[in-house]
């Protein structure tokens, strides 16, 4: 099998891993009525979900780097399609919540194998844009694996949409036992060296725009499911369509992001992106019931969010070339973190304030954010004019 088709198969891989993550927005309504909980309470599987992600990832490719990279994509994945299973089988809240604790352990690490091993069998010059076709199966979960698993929890319930993802990955797992060739594992990168970038104040104004710009995101977005049914009054049969259309907005918001910050600059692709963002949610607020509307501000805050993430991505990277792969991963990790904290957040917004306040809400933690890239830019300045010969 050619690599580009190896390719394929991780990026198969990675929809799955982002369908199993993003899909509790999908169906929390559902996951709530099933279970006999509040909206707010089955938010916090994403929290769970996510801190499990953010945590548990760095750990363990640390204590795996020498194993071998199909093997432990092998493992990884069987991890992952056992968790899918359990949530299936399980009965209860607190259960589900141990399984997607289980769940988010083996993504992480099914996430970063498929790219490593992405960028190692791609053909010389080509190992950037293997890297995104296997990114490409995380955002098509969005524009597919949401809206397409809404549909499978209409109609033959919720925990249906996890026993298809196990079965899919079953096949996946086959698949990449066949054709991924073995390959040897990295050098150990200890985790204290990964997290001695922490100590540069660039470092975390960096990554502190990822953590309020996806925060404030994730505040709303976590909760967009029962929100557009309550809220703006959206039909039971549009919300499949709407998370469809969000997810198309959001493919093309990140290539619109990445093109930009190549010719318009980090900065200003950063700044306007987030502003658009605040406007999205503001006028959410206000939209009141038509349908027309609703679809066409869920176009724009799916376009504007999602247009910050290959831009952040490469401000991360331009930060500290020297050590792009660890920032990168700090990122992965703060991402996770941001949608823990920002889920947490909206759940306690939800239960105390009101579910139609969770935009405005978010608001305030993208707008937090543009203070932050205002703040990095000033310190690259004085930092450039420190360098600079008088």
């Amino acid at each position: 099998m050619k690599s580009t088709w190896k390719i394929y198969v991780l990026a198969l891989v990675s929809f799955l891993v982002g369908t199993s993550n993003y899909i509790i927005s999908g169906i929390l309504d559902r996951i709530a009525e099933t279970l006999g909980t509040g909206v707010a309470a089955a938010g916090q599987l994403i929290t769970v979900y996510s801190l499990a992600y953010a945590v548990g990832t760095p750990i363990l490719m640390a204590l795996t780097a020498k194993m071998d990279r199909r093997k432990l994509l092998l493992y990884s994945l069987g991890l992952f399609i056992a968790a899918n299973l359990l949530t299936f089988i399980l009965p209860g809240f607190g259960l589900f919540i141990a399984a997607r604790i289980i769940t988010a352990l083996g993504a992480g690490v099914v996430t970063v194998n498929a790219l490593s091993i992405a960028a190692k069998i791609a053909p010389p010059g080509k190992q950037a844009s293997a890297i995104a076709n296997v990114t490409m199966g995380i955002t098509a979960s969005l524009i597919i694996g949401v809206p397409l698993g809404r549909m499978v929890a209409s109609a033959f319930g919720w925990k249906a949409v996890f026993l298809a993802i196990a079965i899919v990955g079953v096949i996946a797992m086959l698949v990449i036992a066949a054709v991924i060739p073995r390959m040897q594992g990295d050098k150990p990168v200890p985790l204290i060296k990964q997290f001695a970038l922490l100590k540069k104040p660039q470092v975390l104004v960096a990554l502190a725009i990822t953590f309020f710009w996806l925060g404030g995101y994730s505040l709303a977005y976590t909760y967009i499911s029962p929100f557009l049914l309550e809220v703006t009054h959206l039909n039971e049969s549009l919300i499949s369509a709407a998370l469809f259309v969000f997810g198309i907005a959001s493919l093309i918001g990140s290539k619109v992001g990445g093109y930009s910050a190549d010719k318009r600059g980090i900065i200003f692709t950063l700044v306007s992106g987030m502003v658009l963002h605040v406007i999205s949610l503001i006028l959410l607020s206000l939209v009141g019931q038509s349908v027309i509307a609703v679809f066409a501000i869920l176009i724009l805050w799916s376009f504007a969010a999602w247009s910050s993430a290959p831009a952040q991505q490469f401000n991360l990277v331009k930060l500290v070339p020297e050590s792009s792969g660890v920032m990168l991963s700090l990122n992965s990790s703060m991402m996770q973190l941001a949608m823990a904290v920002g889920a947490g957040i909206g759940g306690l917004i939800v239960n105390r304030v009101s579910l139609a306040s969770i935009t405005w809400f978010g608001v305030l933690g993208v707008l937090i954010a543009i203070i932050a890239v205002f703040v990095l830019s000033s310190m690259a300045s004085r930092h450039s004019a420190v360098q600079s010969p008088n």
